[in-house]
C-alpha cells in the first residue's frame, strides 16, 4: 500500500490562541512541537511551519499581462491561514486522525487536501 501525501492547512483567529504570556501558551505550543512524535504511527510529517500574520501577506495577480500586488490578505475573514503540515498517510482516515490532533482544530478549522501526483 502506497502512502498518499496530504496538505493540512491550519486556519484560525489569532485572538482565539492562548496569549504568549498566559499559562496555557506553553502546553499549547508543546502540542504542536510534539505532534510528529505523538502521531508517528498515523502519519509521517514531511514539512510543517507556522506563517507570519496575515497583515504581512502580499497578494499578487496577473491580468492583461500586468502584475498587480496588494498588501494584506485577499479575503476579509475571521479565520486566517496560520500554518501548514505536509504529511504522508495511508489514507484520508489517517490524515483526518492526524489533523484532529492539531491544537488549532479545537478553535479553528483544519483543511485536509490530497496532493496531486503526476508520476
Amino acid at each position: 500500500e502506497t502512502a498518499m501525501k496530504y496538505m493540512i492547512l491550519l486556519f484560525g483567529n489569532p485572538a482565539d490562541d492562548p496569549a504568549p504570556d498566559s499559562p496555557e501558551f506553553g502546553p499549547w505550543m508543546e502540542e504542536f512541537m510534539t505532534l510528529d512524535v505523538r502521531m508517528k504511527d498515523v502519519a509521517k510529517v514531511l514539512s510543517g511551519e507556522a506563517l507570519q500574520g496575515a497583515e504581512t501577506a502580499t497578494c499578487l495577480k496577473t491580468r492583461g499581462g500586468k502584475v498587480e500586488t496588494m498588501d494584506g490578505p485577499f479575503a476579509e475573514t475571521r479565520e486566517q491561514l496560520g500554518g501548514y503540515y505536509l504529511i504522508e498517510a495511508a489514507d484520508l482516515d489517517a490524515a483526518m486522525k492526524f489533523a484532529a490532533a492539531i491544537p488549532i482544530a479545537r478553535t479553528g478549522t483544519v483543511e485536509i487536501r490530497p496532493v496531486m501526483s503526476y508520476g
